[in-house]
């Protein structure tokens, strides 16, 4: 790595060196030049790989007519996945230091995670989450380890803030072994009480020092989370395209659901882009809630994909379900993401009630298209495609209202 992609603040390297250990100190929140390290894009994905079987698996649960008990799963796989994720994120953004102990501890979260995908079959088929939680404990743990680094390399109320967090993820840990030994109808309700505790740990942690997160990474790290999502999605549904093409020689009947899928993603990656949201994430208030909401839009943009496979099976029959339950597993979770990225994102940088609005009409009109039978996906895509159209339009007409010289607003 180059000493502009991880400077460290104690001790500058020329370029093409790195320290082989040394103190695991907080970087400037102000570096210039900072962005994604290499060892970052490679810790997402193998996270993408756990993301996907759980897609997987929810495809399947929806195909058979289990959708309540499949998105339930889902939920909760996903967050686990999505916890362990965004917690070394942040962690990275302030701590990363490159040296060889950070980058095996960062190894073996990655293993973690691959453990937790090999268990997501199981946790969705037969409720078993043993291999899921022995994922997390193997991530959580590495975490742990490496904010006890930190502790020891600072003082003060980073010290304290550093150890909150250590015993914060170290308790959290225990109870999430609640899905192991507890009944199954307990379940469910562990995993919301436990799901809040975990939300409730970096607030409590940096109460009295935040961490220094740096805004454009973190920003950068969270767009390239969702293009790998965003791209499994495009390969998810591919796959199924083509099996459906292959097995059924149904082209006709599928090309409706490629091209409206292909619409969609396409939409949902230039909705999310549209505008650079590192100038919002200001303050821990504003970061947390940004970054929180993130579960809601990785969590639908991968649902997106899983819709697109089933109602690939429901039109080459392999699917136990109507068209209208087909449909609907791909225009609820692009209503859900096109909100979500509306609430995070562009609502911050709209101009006048005519641009609040088209993502959530936009939305609205998604979610009716369910009923539109065959062509629902189609609708939906082109439906998505008309929110980038409109934005734009909006944008630039005020643009040459203002002579050319105003801000650039969000399309959609």
């Amino acid at each position: 790595m180059t000493s502009s992609s991880t400077p460290a603040p104690d001790s500058p390297r020329p370029p093409g060196t790195r320290h082989p250990l040394r103190r695991l100190t907080a970087r400037g929140r102000g570096e210039a030049h900072r962005a994604a390290t290499p060892l970052e894009l490679f810790f997402d994905l193998c996270f993408v790989v756990a993301i996907a079987q759980a897609g997987m698996q929810l495809v399947h649960a929806v195909a058979e007519g289990h959708a309540g008990e499949g998105i339930l799963n889902y939920a909760m796989v996903f967050f686990a996945i999505w916890w362990a994720w965004m917690n070394f994120t942040w962690f990275a953004s302030a701590y990363d230091n490159d040296d060889v102990l950070y980058r095996v501890v960062t190894l073996i979260q990655m293993a973690g995670v691959l453990v937790l995908a090999a268990g997501v079959s199981r946790a969705f088929e037969d409720h078993e989450f043993l291999a899921v939680w022995l994922g997390y404990v193997v991530m959580r743990l590495a975490l742990a380890a490496q904010w006890l680094r930190a502790a020891r390399s600072s003082e003060g109320p980073e010290r304290t803030m550093a150890l909150r967090y250590t015993v914060g993820v170290l308790l959290c840990l225990v109870g999430w072994l609640g899905l192991v030994v507890l009944p199954e109808d307990a379940r469910p309700w562990l995993f919301l009480v436990m799901a809040i505790l975990e939300l409730c740990v970096p607030p409590y942690a940096e109460k009295d020092h935040p961490t220094s997160w740096h805004p454009r990474h973190i920003a950068e790290r969270y767009g390239l989370f969702t293009i790998i999502v965003l791209g499994e999605t495009i390969a998810a549904a591919t796959v199924a395209v083509k099996a459906g093409i292959d097995e059924n020689d149904a082209l006709g009947d599928l090309l409706p659901i490629a091209a409206g899928g292909l619409l969609i993603i396409f939409a949902a990656w230039w909705i999310y882009f549209v505008v650079p949201i590192h100038g919002h994430l200001r303050s821990n208030k504003q970061a947390f809630l940004w970054g929180y909401g993130h579960y809601l839009v990785f969590a639908s943009a991968a649902a997106i994909g899983a819709g697109l496979e089933v109602a690939v099976e429901q039109v080459v029959g392999k699917a136990h379900i109507s068209t209208l339950a087909a449909s609907a597993a791909v225009t609820l979770p692009t209503a859900l993401y096109l909100l979500t990225v509306w609430a995070l994102h562009s609502r911050h940088f709209k101009f006048g009630i005519t641009q609040q609005l088209v993502l959530p009409t936009t939305a609205l009109l998604v979610i009716c298209c369910t009923f539109l039978g065959d062509w629902a996906v189609l609708a939906a895509g082109l439906i998505s495609a008309g929110a980038v159209a409109t934005g734009e339009t909006l944008t630039a007409r005020r643009s040459a209202g203002a002579g050319g010289t105003a801000a650039r607003a969000p399309v959609a």
